[in-house]
């Protein structure tokens, strides 16, 4: 397949692609990773006992909140007005692992993806920050894009998933 590289001008400037002539549709991505864990930091998380308090609950809120900046953060993202942000955790006790799964929509003329990569990077980033006193040797990792729906391109699944997210 021979794609063409969107943010470059014939002479090779950074541009911001021109969305204006698109038509507006609904999109949605889902985007998922994951975090290793020590098993004190997963009762930790679990029980409600890290320092810093409700760990998912901080980290949910901290990926809505980065995946409503994404343009700020990503150059040459466009600013898009999110229908919603849903960030969802499962832990995995017996590997001790936490999944995350961010889920963003609009209805616009480009699409959500890098919204929902941010979202699951910084809510991952997060349980990191409110663990790392437990638990300095945390890895994340699986970052990517699961699904995403609406566009020119339309239904796009990511089939190497593997199941990783319960969410």
């Amino acid at each position: 397949m021979n794609e063409q590289l969107t943010h470059f001008d014939k002479d090779g400037h950074a541009i911001m692609v021109d969305v204006t002539e698109k038509q507006e549709t609904s999109r949605e991505a889902v985007a998922k990773g994951y975090i290793r864990v020590s098993a004190d930091t997963m009762t930790a998380i679990l029980e409600g006992t890290a320092k810093k308090g409700d760990v998912l609950g901080v980290a949910r809120v901290a990926g809505i909140m980065a995946a409503k900046r994404t343009s700020d953060l990503i150059p040459l993202c466009h600013p898009l007005p999110l229908g919603t942000v849903r960030v969802d955790f499962s832990c995995d006790v017996e590997h001790l692992t936490v999944h995350c799964a961010c889920t963003a929509k609009v209805t616009g003329q480009t699409g959500v993806e890098m919204e929902a990569l941010t979202g699951v990077s910084v809510a991952l980033l997060t349980v990191y920050d409110m663990c790392k006193a437990i638990d300095k040797k945390m890895e994340i990792g699986g970052i990517h894009l699961a699904r995403k729906s609406g566009g020119k391109s339309g239904l796009f699944i990511n089939d190497s998933d593997g199941g990783a997210v319960h969410a």
